[in-house]
């Protein structure tokens, strides 16, 4: 049984480093005006909170700019989606698992899998809105973009419905859980910056 716990705290202790490199960087030194257009941004996405903790680090690079913000929001999404990938991945370790958790498990790892493809095609849709030469262009990139990352939301919510019910352990679900709710924030406020970035074209 220590040994069990051993693994879960070496787990959530790699879980929490891969989330804190995503947001340690201080906002610091960047300009006010670049925060503030963060900031104001985030207002209108549903997690406005987290919009702006993840994303004010990035000020500098991000600037006033719709389009790197909506960059760099797909960009620190797809990097926590993998990080939830790596702890959601390493529980099957835990001996003591009941074969239906083993199964919910496996099951939220495909899942991410299809998520973590969907993003990366959506970043690359993102690019070639950048590179467009006319509006038909443009438009027609970000659809795609928009399409793919809001069928990443759709995985996402299939992960955390394999984990429902009563004969889940309380621990692996709240674990999984709070990971999977996290990443479908991030994702849902990456979105909604695609939105807006698809608007000011």
């Amino acid at each position: 049984m220590a040994k069990l716990y051993q693994t879960l705290f070496l787990i959530i202790s790699i879980s929490c480093f891969f989330s804190l490199d995503l947001t340690a960087a201080s906002p610091a030194g960047a300009s006010q005006k670049a925060v503030n257009f963060i900031q104001s941004s985030c207002k209108a996405t549903t997690y406005p909170a987290v919009c702006f903790h993840s994303l004010s680090s990035y000020a500098n690079a991000i600037q006033t700019s719709p389009q790197r913000l909506a960059e760099t929001a797909l960009a620190v999404t797809l990097s926590r989606v993998q990080s939830t990938k790596l702890f959601v991945s390493r529980l099957t370790r835990f001996k003591s698992l009941k074969k239906r958790e083993v199964e919910a498990i496996r099951d939220c790892v495909e899942e991410i899998n299809d998520t973590i493809e969907r993003l990366n095609k959506s970043v690359q849709e993102m690019k070639l809105c950048g590179s467009a030469k006319n509006q038909e262009q443009f438009a027609f990139h970000m659809s795609n973009a928009q399409t793919w990352t809001s069928a990443a939301l759709t995985d996402e919510n299939t992960c955390s419905d394999g984990f429902s019910g009563r004969v889940m352990d309380g621990r692996i679900k709240n674990s999984v859980r709070a990971r999977i709710v996290n990443m479908g924030q991030e994702t849902s406020n990456a979105l909604s910056l695609i939105n807006a970035y698809g608007k000011k074209y």
